[in-house]
């Protein structure tokens, strides 16, 4: 991981609100300078922002799509942390969002601070990316693992260090994804930046890309990270420490979590265990592997020292072979319910190898080896307490899994997860003594925002809410299909003719793109074994997920092919943006309910049952609702923007819940279809010479 920096910046007199106020004002120097239109509602929420900032307090704001968040945010987090000498941190849940920052909106700021007479000042921000340590290539533990490559590889890896060591001489950045082919996972773990090794203390800070890249942060005033690397930092523990130092992540930074309905899931699945049998034995044979009689205790270790790594391999296949087959046999996913459903195996021969690892750690002098020898010896020390701790279940308010999968599924996993993320957050993120704002596009359930801030442990966060400027009325058409047969229909094979017939008739019907959400990957590719030949015969671009590419990849496609259809499951309901014709239609094939059979679901429901609540109305319905705001908000993307919202589901016309899900659309017309007349009804906006696609 980035590492925490160790000094925060003094905080000077503040006059954000006062300059926000006049820059986003109708008529001010945003609109002055970059000839932007005045957006209100932009203007409303950058105000706020500014104010959460300076008084170092947290806020809600859901701002719908065309708002203009990002600005709203941006701008007066840059002249704060100017002003203050602190950092913002900003963390979004998708890669699209987080290159739209880099590429866009940062540049734009930077643009329009320079175009501002007595703001320029404001132009000189810096900002850096937060990427994991693990990206990057550390100079230090590729010239020890050069030096040692006889004990550490064998002759093809010898041959893949050299084609890492021949790059390193060419890249600016080190970072894995620059590499290609992609480097092979068990030498490109001997030479990362993720260990002890990699240090200002043992590395030259001008070659080592990892410690450039930590001074480029460093100094930033402007971090950008995702949700996933945002929580691992954050359960390495508060900035400081204390609980009288300010700041999250950094000493003194103040955050900005975009995107941020995905923020209890996100940190849900990292507040938890997550053991593999997998990382378990790549930690294993780094230090010694049995076969290639590689690894730090080849060069470092005696033959007992190299015994002792053996029996611990040998218990981890037995631990893991005994869970996978009298556990996970019959299904991939299994809750456990009770303690001691397998021997703890595993804790002495660990238990073993810690000692032994230990006492060649002090032996050692100070350096790079030590170091590494340190890093090794923490990394299992942490199995054995998260193996030890998933066994006894001794957490409270915990529910606990295991998982196969893999391609060939053969990955198995421990998991463990809280019941309710909230107090974690609360304590961890909001009683930081800083700002930290939320926003998205969707955080409200019929407009309340009191369940979002309860599962965010945000219950005393400041709110606001602003609705989109866009003209809904007039650009989106909004057809749902009555004479669906509900999911719950007992012949199944009718419910999925139905359902390939309408998805058939409806993407050809509209000359532009479509998105066609599904919320089971087994509908998904039923409909596509039945329509993919129908598509090429109609030549229409045809991308599925899973098969074409990852989401960045398939939604360049679709904006690129004009015409395409896209088949896309859960994360494809949210982080979508493809503007103009080619996203005409969106297709939602069922209201998003998430089935209550995830352990963490099913944990959840008993829990609010047990408390007297409503599992469907307190956790599934809000959850489902906020996923289908997030579903019909990806087809309109800019003020130009006109298209199809398809539905076809008719539970929202047959139940009462139905009326919650039409009350979240933001049209309040629609039109019903049926096979009889959908060809009549069924009027997709013709194509728009000159719009974007």
């Amino acid at each position: 991981m980035i590492g925490l920096n160790e000094g925060g910046g003094a905080t000077l007199p503040q006059q954000v609100r006062k300059l926000t106020a006049e820059i986003f004002a109708d008529g001010g120097q945003l609109c002055a300078a970059l000839g932007l239109e005045h957006r209100p509602q932009q203007e409303h929420m950058a105000t706020a922002v500014a104010a959460a900032y300076e008084r170092d307090e947290s806020l809600l704001f859901e701002a719908g799509t065309g708002v203009g968040k990002s600005l709203a945010y941006l701008i007066p987090g840059i002249i704060h942390a100017m002003d203050a000498q602190r950092q913002l941190v900003v963390s979004t849940h998708t890669i699209s969002l987080q290159e739209q920052l880099e590429t866009k909106d940062l540049p734009l700021c930077r643009r329009f601070f320079a175009a501002a007479g007595e703001l320029q000042r404001y132009a000189q921000f810096r900002s850096a990316l937060l990427v994991g340590k693990s990206n990057y290539l550390c100079t230090t533990r590729l010239a020890q693992a050069l030096r040692d490559k006889s004990e550490l590889f064998s002759n093809p890896e010898q041959g893949e260090l050299v084609r890492i060591a021949t790059w390193a001489e060419k890249t600016s950045d080190g970072l894995r994804h620059e590499l290609t082919p992609p480097p092979a996972d068990e030498v490109w773990e001997l030479v990362n930046a993720d260990s002890g090794a990699c240090s200002k203390r043992n590395c030259d800070c001008s070659r080592c890309f990892y410690q450039k890249a930590r001074a480029r942060v460093d100094a930033a005033q402007v971090l950008i990270v995702n949700h996933s690397l945002f929580f691992s930092l954050l359960n390495i523990g508060p900035a400081g420490g204390r609980d009288e130092v300010r700041g999250v992540l950094r000493p003194d930074d103040f955050v900005v979590l975009d995107e941020a309905h995905t923020v209890p899931e996100v940190a849900t699945d990292h507040t938890g265990t997550h053991v593999s049998n997998i990382g378990l034995e790549r930690l294993l044979r780094s230090l010694y592997h049995p076969t290639k009689r590689k690894g730090l205790l080849a060069k470092h270790g005696a033959a007992g020292d190299q015994q002792v790594v053996e029996d611990a391999l040998e218990a981890s296949a037995v631990f893991f072979e005994y869970v996978r087959e009298k556990l996970l046999s019959a299904q991939p996913l299994v809750r456990v319910r009770a303690p001691g459903v397998a021997e703890p195996l595993l804790d002495e021969p660990l238990q073993k190898l810690i000692n032994r690892v230990g006492d060649l750690w002090n032996k050692l002098p100070d350096g790079a080896t030590r170091d590494e020898f340190y890093d090794k010896l923490e990394r299992l020390k942490s199995y054995r307490s998260e193996i030890t701790g998933w066994l006894d279940q001794s957490a409270k308010q915990t529910v606990y899994w295991l998982e196969r999968t893999g391609r060939k599924q053969t990955v198995i996993a421990l998991r463990a997860a809280p019941l309710d993320v909230g107090p974690y957050l609360r304590e961890n993120l909001f009683r930081r003594n800083t700002s930290v704002v939320l926003s998205s596009a969707t955080l409200t359930v019929a407009g309340d925002i009191s369940p979002f801030q309860h599962r965010a442990g945000a219950e005393d966060a400041r709110t606001g809410v602003e609705h989109s400027p866009f003209d809904f009325a007039r650009h989106m058409r909004v057809y749902l299909a009555e004479d669906m047969a509900p999911p719950t229909a007992q012949d199944a094979k009718l419910d999925l003719k139905g359902l390939t017939d309408y998805v058939r008739f409806c993407t050809l019907r509209v000359p532009g793109g479509s998105l066609v959400l599904f919320t089971s990957y087994a509908d998904m590719r039923a409909v596509a074994a039945e329509l993919a030949p129908v598509f090429a015969d109609e030549q229409r671009p045809f991308f599925m997920q899973g098969v074409d590419g990852s989401r960045t990849e398939l939604t360049q496609r679709l904006r690129a092919a004009g015409n395409g259809i896209l088949f896309g499951t859960d994360s494809f309901w949210t982080g979508v943006d493809v503007p103009g014709d080619a996203l005409a239609q969106v297709i939602l094939t069922r209201l998003p309910f998430d089935p209550p059979t995830h352990p963490v679901a099913e944990a959840r429901a008993e829990w609010v049952r047990a408390q007297g609540g409503n599992p469907f109305n307190e956790l599934t319905l809000p959850d489902a609702l906020m996923k289908f705001r997030q579903g019909v908000g990806r087809l309109i993307r800019n003020k130009t923007d006109r298209g199809v919202i398809t539905l076809l589901d008719a539970r929202v016309l047959t139940k009462a819940y139905g009326r919650q899900f039409l009350a979240s659309l933001p049209v309040e017309n629609y039109e019903r279809l049926t096979r009889a007349n959908r060809e009549r009804i069924f009027r997709p906006f013709p194509p728009s010479t000159g719009r974007s696609v």
